[in-house]
């Protein structure tokens, strides 16, 4: 067992069982949109009110009348206009590519390009999708992955976010198994811990089940 695989045991026992993000394509595209500048409770309380209009399929969303979509979306939090732009508009594309599951479960180059139209999934959001909705082996790094992976000494630090985690996705990926599960569970216990425990601005090192692997904690602590 690597060393990171036996760190990803240590959060989940830390953490429990964790719930993954959905896995079909377009109610993933949806968790997305309500995920940004939201909480994960009003982000799902969103999910769930969406679902009851029902607006969870490209045709339905696109239907729905205008008035249940907004109390539904306004429950994620603020940028609702924001939040309802892209969500007309992903429908709108899922709508006119009917194919699109299909293609981001193929050869890699060419679901890449199928992601690109949907602006408000940004390089990390596509690859969340690409993993978890596509099953590609591919480790999708966030703000919150690239600086866990940082301070447990996983790539290099470096001033531009893209080429850092670059560095930690590449560290990170010699020390997993190739399988998307692999993938899933690293970055799902990464990016939770990264939010929950080691966070940016006051990070709770005394707790931290990683606290004896990572320096930084050793330093904060001692």
């Amino acid at each position: 067992m690597s060393r990171l695989e036996t760190l990803l045991n240590a959060l989940q026992k830390f953490y429990g069982v964790l719930p993954p993000p959905p896995r079909d394509p377009f109610t993933l595209f949806v968790w997305e949109v309500l995920s940004v500048h939201s909480t994960p409770r009003k982000r799902d309380a969103a999910l769930a009110a969406l679902k009851r209009i029902p607006a969870m399929t490209p045709d339905s969303m696109w239907r729905a009348p205008q008035k249940k979509l907004e109390e539904s979306v306004r429950l994620a939090g603020p940028y609702l206009e924001t939040r309802l732009t892209a969500l007309r508009g992903g429908s709108e594309l899922f709508r006119r590519s009917p194919d699109l599951p299909k293609t981001i479960r193929g050869p890699l180059p060419a679901a890449r390009r199928a992601l690109k139209p949907f602006p408000q999934l940004g390089d990390t959001g596509a690859h969340r999708m690409l993993l978890f909705a596509a099953g590609q082996v591919i480790l999708p790094v966030d703000a919150r992955v690239s600086r866990v992976g940082r301070r447990l000494g996983y790539g290099k630090a470096a001033p531009d976010f893209r080429r850092q985690s670059r560095s930690v996705q590449d560290a990170m990926v010699g020390e997993l198994t190739a399988s998307a599960d692999a993938y899933r569970h690293a970055f799902l216990y990464l990016s939770h811990h990264g939010g929950a425990t080691c966070t940016e601005r006051d990070p709770h090192c005394p707790v931290c089940p990683l606290l004896n692997d990572c320096p930084e904690g050793q330093t904060r602590t001692s």
